[in-house]
Order: C-alpha cells, then sequence, then structure tokens
C-alpha cells in the first residue's frame, strides 16, 4: 500500500516536472533575434536623418530677409503718409478695425491687407484722379500693432512672432527654427474665417511641398495665423506590460522610457527576454534581444527608441506557474491548481 502511494505520488511530481519544464520551453520561443543590440546601437536613426534633409531643403527654399515694401498694413497700425507734390496733405492716421484710413481731401481709404507700396500705389492713383497731375506718395511704418503669427507643434522654437512682411509657409516655419525630430509630415493652417469661433483650416503635405516641388503649396502666410505641426513619431509597447499600447516618443527616448510609459513590467515578465522590432527602410525588420541588465546598467541603457518601433516583453510563464502554483497532496491524491498572480 505505502509502495503504490509512494509511486503515485512520484509519478505526480515527475507529471509536474514535465509541465513546467514543457512550459519554461515555450517561453524561449517567440521573435528570434536578426541582430546584435552593438550593430543596432551603431545604427543612425534613418528619420532623425530625414528630418535633417527636410529642414536644410526648407531653409534653402524659404525666401531670404523681409524686405520693408513687403510689410502688410494691419488694423491698429500708426503709418505717415507723405505726399511729395503736395506737403499740406502730409498726415499721420492709425489705420482703424476695419482696415480704414482718413486722409486730407479723400476720405476713407481701406488700406489693410495691403504692402506698403500697393498701398502707396493706391493712393497715389486717387490724388491723380481729381487733385494732383503726377503725384509720389510715401508711406512710412511708425508703429505696428497687429503684425503676428504663431508657429506650435513639433519645431525648434514655438511661439509668436512678428511680421514684419509679406511671408509663405516655408518662411514661417524657417522663423521657428525648422522642425523638431518628432514633426509629423503634415502642417495644419488655422486661420479667422467669418466665423471667429470656427477658424478656416489648411492642411499641407511638407513631402509633396518640399520633396516633390509642388509650389503652389507653399500658401501665403497671413497676420494672425496659426501655424501647427503635428507630432508623428509612436513606439509600441506590447507583451508583459502593464498598459500596452502605442506612446508619443519625447525627445531621446530611450526603451526603459518606453516601458515606464507602459505602466512597467507585469510580474510575470521575463527580464531576460526583451525584444525590440525595428522597421528598416524597404519595409524590412530587425528583432534585437534585451534584458533589463541591458536596459537599466548594459549597452542599452541609452538605446533610443524611433518611429514604429515594437518593444516586446516575453511573458515567463515558468515564473507565472511557479508564482501561483498550489499542491494539495492527501490520501494518496494529488491535485494541482493555480491562483492568477497579480499584475
Amino acid at each position: 500500500m505505502k509502495g503504490n502511494l509512494d509511486r503515485k505520488r512520484a509519478w505526480g511530481w515527475a507529471l509536474v516536472a514535465a509541465v513546467l519544464i514543457g512550459l519554461y520551453g515555450c517561453t524561449t520561443g517567440g521573435l528570434k533575434p536578426t541582430t546584435t543590440l552593438d550593430a543596432v546601437m551603431a545604427q543612425t536613426d534613418p528619420e532623425s536623418k530625414a528630418i535633417e534633409e527636410l529642414n536644410a531643403k526648407l531653409f534653402a527654399s524659404a525666401g531670404g530677409a523681409p524686405e520693408f515694401q513687403d510689410y502688410i498694413l494691419n488694423e491698429g497700425d500708426l503709418i505717415q503718409v507723405s505726399v511729395f507734390e503736395a506737403p499740406e496733405l502730409n498726415s499721420e492716421v492709425r489705420i482703424g478695425a476695419r482696415g480704414f484710413v482718413t486722409l486730407p481731401l479723400l476720405g476713407s481709404v481701406e488700406v489693410k491687407g495691403l504692402t506698403t507700396v500697393n498701398a502707396e500705389q493706391l493712393i497715389e492713383d486717387l490724388y491723380r484722379e481729381k487733385y494732383l497731375q503726377d503725384p509720389h506718395v510715401s508711406i512710412f511704418v511708425k508703429e505696428r500693432f497687429g503684425g503676428k503669427i504663431t508657429v506650435l507643434g513639433a519645431v525648434e522654437k514655438s511661439g509668436s512672432f512678428d511680421y514684419p512682411a509679406r511671408q509663405r509657409l516655408l518662411d514661417a516655419l524657417a522663423l521657428a527654427g525648422g522642425l523638431s525630430e518628432t514633426a509629423g509630415r503634415t502642417v495644419q493652417i488655422r486661420r479667422k474665417g467669418e466665423n471667429p469661433e470656427r477658424p478656416d483650416t489648411y492642411l499641407v503635405d511638407l513631402d509633396q511641398l518640399i520633396e516633390e516641388g509642388h509650389s503652389e503649396l507653399n500658401l501665403e502666410i497671413l497676420p494672425g495665423d496659426v501655424i501647427f505641426v503635428p507630432e508623428a513619431r509612436m513606439v509600441y509597447v506590447d507583451g508583459a506590460v502593464r498598459e500596452p499600447g502605442a506612446y508619443p516618443i519625447r525627445r531621446e527616448m530611450t526603451v526603459q522610457q518606453a516601458i515606464v510609459e507602459a505602466g512597467g513590467l507585469r510580474t510575470t515578465a521575463s527580464e531576460g527576454n526583451i525584444k525590440l522590432v525595428r522597421y528598416m527602410p524597404g519595409g524590412s525588420r530587425e528583432v534585437v534581444q534585451l534584458s533589463l541588465n541591458d536596459i537599466q546598467n548594459g549597452k542599452a541603457q541609452e538605446m533610443t527608441v524611433r518611429d514604429r518601433d515594437v518593444v516586446f516583453v516575453e511573458t515567463s510563464t515558468f515564473e507565472a506557474m511557479l508564482y501561483g502554483l498550489r499542491l494539495n497532496l492527501g490520501m494518496g491524491l494529488m491535485g494541482i491548481g493555480y491562483t492568477p498572480p497579480p499584475q
């Protein structure tokens, strides 16, 4: 009787060991490494290089320093209008909220939205029609009031900028220092429309504008416009982490920081079995084997993630089973139960 009980117990333990060994063997599968950590660390970020090349073309395509005669008059500006043939017609006026100024003999003249050169020509033509044979008018802007644009998002220097003269989209992006490493390829231009609560929005594809040379997309920027460059780069963290998902890549985000963004490792994570999947130009992918020690103290400590990287933390089924395994031995019988470990 005792011999039979011993044989049953021995068979039971052998079964448990076989199950655990089999489960542990399963954890050694999964994604197979295709490259080494050293090779990945030595790679140049193609996305960062692409941004550098895009910025170089952006600055080359942007206009030079704005010229004073291209300044666009706006409401609130204080201007001095001089008529050389008739100094008594000289005046200093501020552009009203509706864009008009009041000039001697002419009355109200709309000048908002005109460059100083265009406004000079308009006033000369109006005086020539009725009052002067060959007038010459000059305009000097004494105070600039409303000439501002705002550039936000993934640019080097976001904020509000003076609008000294006529500009286009590439000029405004250059004014903001160019695109940052996290910039997407679509730019939004928001402009006040007839309904102030619902501004007009224009979308511009930078690849088409800069790479493919569609100059018609280099839209003219008006005072008050808001230019927004969204971020595009994302890293995906999956497997034995607390909150798997896609996360925006902040500047110089490391693999460890990406895992922290995903809530950290689960109790059942295989600390020595972390994979980094990296998509390469042409659609291929490379897989590198990492460990928690590599990420925290080793070569990969400063390793940054790139757009579309996947950080996959494998589950240690062996540890998961050991954590929750319970054996019930009694009366010559053996029962196996399992309690899932906490997250």
